[in-house]
Formats: C-alpha cells, structure tokens, sequence
C-alpha cells in the first residue's frame, strides 16, 4: 500500500532494446528510440498520445515490415556511424541561448528608449 492517492508509474524503467527482426513492427521502432539507440532520448518509456504508424494505419495503409526495417537502421545507423551514442542534451552542449536573450534584451531596450522618447 502507498501513502499517495497518486498510481505508480513505470515510466522510470529503462527500456531495453528490442531484437532485429525479420518482421519488424511499429512497436519495435518506438522501443528502439525509448531504448536510447537511437541518442535521441535518455533510456525510459515515453507515453504517446498516438503510437508510431497509427496514421498509416488509419488511412488504410499501413507501413509494411520493409519500411519499419529501414526507418529502425536508419534511426540508429547515423548515430553509431558517426561515433556518436548520444544527442548533445545528453552532454548539455546545446549552450547558452545568446541569440535568444539577446534578442530579448534587444526588444526590451527598444521598449525602454520608445517610451522615455515618448515623455520628452
């Protein structure tokens, strides 16, 4: 029993990735990017709204065993090719977003003369 009204998740739990496959499924692409093999994401269950392929299967046609093979050795084929495992979130490269807060800052001085301009 636990003390919260609140139900457990298991979206903590890593991910393993799922075996190739002769047959692969949309289901098995998601895991592969849940997984981290893809270095998109850290290595947990990701909740969607609409799983991978739920279009396609919506207008009648569906992505055949072909299609999900290459779109699954093409998600992680870049990556490990290139000697990198994971996406520069992981590592926190992204850097500092100067060109956005000087943006900002640009629009708020802009704001500031405007209206001191205004009162002369």
């Amino acid at each position: 029993m636990t003390k919260s009204d609140i139900p457990p998740t298991h979206t903590i739990n890593p991910i393993d990735q799922p075996p190739d496959s002769d047959s692969p499924t949309a289901a098995m692409l998601k895991a592969d990017i849940d997984s981290g093999a893809s270095g998109d994401k850290t290595e947990v269950f990701d909740p969607g709204m609409a799983m991978l392929g739920t279009c396609e299967e919506a207008s009648g046609t569906p992505l055949t065993p072909a299609q999900l093979a290459w779109a699954r050795r093409q998600e992680t084929f870049h990556r490990w090719r290139n000697g990198l495992k994971t996406g520069i979130a992981h590592h926190r490269r992204d850097g500092f977003p100067a060109i956005y807060v000087g943006f900002i800052v640009l629009v708020g001085v802009i704001l500031v003369s405007g209206i001191s301009m205004a009162r002369i």
